[in-house]
């Protein structure tokens, strides 16, 4: 069953701008990507992920409250299943694809060219669905993403002035 997708929901990790998240080298014990870091949150946050759900997409991320996290060099990340309910705006997960971009008010020219490139696909599979920032729900009280999406959206999905960081990634 497919679920009706309203919204896809833009997020920021709130973390130091360029900051990768990687954590130790590849091959190594502790050794931890952007998305398990953020796993990791969201797990001491209390959050779940269904055992169906982990059976068939990332069993490794219990927890991940996102669809899809935008690393500082652009890679795209998937957490939970597009058909899976999030856990990233209270009260429209229902509803909505939740987009993480590492970082908090800069992203780097991939990070844009990433988002941009995953939005433009979600929209052709969810024509109906409005493009908001975290910030854009009813009664939510933070400034997530540290961008306004709607300007973002009339730009083009072009980069935002003010909001790139150059050689970070």
């Amino acid at each position: 069953m497919t679920r009706p997708i309203t919204a896809i929901a833009i997020h920021c990790a709130a973390t130091p701008n360029g900051r990768t998240l990687f954590t130790g080298k590849p091959g190594e014990p502790g050794f931890r990507t952007p998305v398990d870091e953020i796993n990791a949150w969201h797990q001491a946050r209390g959050f779940k992920r269904a055992p169906a759900a982990l059976a068939k997409t990332n069993p490794r991320l219990c927890c991940i409250g996102y669809h899809y996290v935008i690393y500082t060099n652009g890679a795209i990340a998937s957490g939970r299943a597009e058909a899976e309910v999030g856990a990233h705006v209270a009260g429209f997960n229902a509803k909505s694809i939740g987009v993480c971009l590492v970082g908090t008010d800069r992203f780097t020219p991939e990070q844009w060219a990433a988002l941009a490139d995953l939005v433009r696909g979600l929209q052709k599979r969810y024509p109906q669905a409005r493009v908001l920032g975290h910030r854009d729900f009813p009664d939510v009280k933070k400034s997530c993403p540290g961008f306004a999406v709607a300007d973002w959206l009339a730009g083009g999905m072009a980069p935002l002035a003010g909001h790139v960081l150059e050689g970070a990634a």
